[in-house]
């Protein structure tokens, strides 16, 4: 036994592991590996520190949407409440010239479309991360579901659906036997 036990060896698991994978050590690598990915992503799409300024310039580019929400509000509310008032601004809005419409139209969009954008990058951001997580997740589910054994070491305990109880006598009277 000293000789294959000795100085904390064990002879049996290393020649096993010559033939065989080590999953507790593939587990350990794989993890590894995915912490070394998931670090370099982190990195990469890290927001850097912002200053005053970049807080103030966040700040400002959020104003245009609930700024023209509520100016749409208002002009509802307006045509209500004064239409005489509502009606010499609309015939104010009429005047002005259709090149400068288009200007206006190009602003908004560019702004609702680089918005639009960068908020599509972080979803796909977020959906890769998410992603990178199933691996982990399909390992943790089967090894919950290999300590699913039933107290006598016999195998997996299944619902009687998975098993098909309903099809098998004798496998419902185990069952029944179980439950008891």
């Amino acid at each position: 036994m000293g000789l294959l036990f000795a100085n904390g060896r064990n002879v049996v698991r290393e020649t096993a592991e010559v033939f065989m994978e080590n999953r507790e050590n593939a587990s350990a690598r794989e993890m590894d590996v995915r912490g070394a990915a998931l670090d370099q992503f982190a990195r990469e799409f890290a927001v850097a520190r912002k200053g005053g300024f970049d807080r103030f310039m966040d700040g400002l580019n959020r104003v245009p949407r609930p700024l023209m929400a509520f100016g749409t509000i208002g002009l509802c509310v307006s045509a209500m409440t004064d239409p005489v008032w509502f009606a010499s601004r609309m015939q104010g809005i009429s005047l002005v010239p259709e090149p400068l419409w288009w200007l206006m139209g190009a602003i908004v969009s560019f702004y609702f479309g680089a918005r639009y954008q960068a908020k599509g990058q972080d979803f796909q951001r977020s959906i890769a991360a998410t992603a990178a997580q199933a691996p982990v997740v399909a390992a943790n589910i089967e090894a919950l579901r290999a300590l699913r054994a039933d107290a006598d070491g016999i195998g997996p305990v299944y619902e009687h659906e998975e098993l098909g109880a309903s099809d098998n006598p004798a496998l419902a009277d185990w069952q029944g036997a179980r439950d008891e």
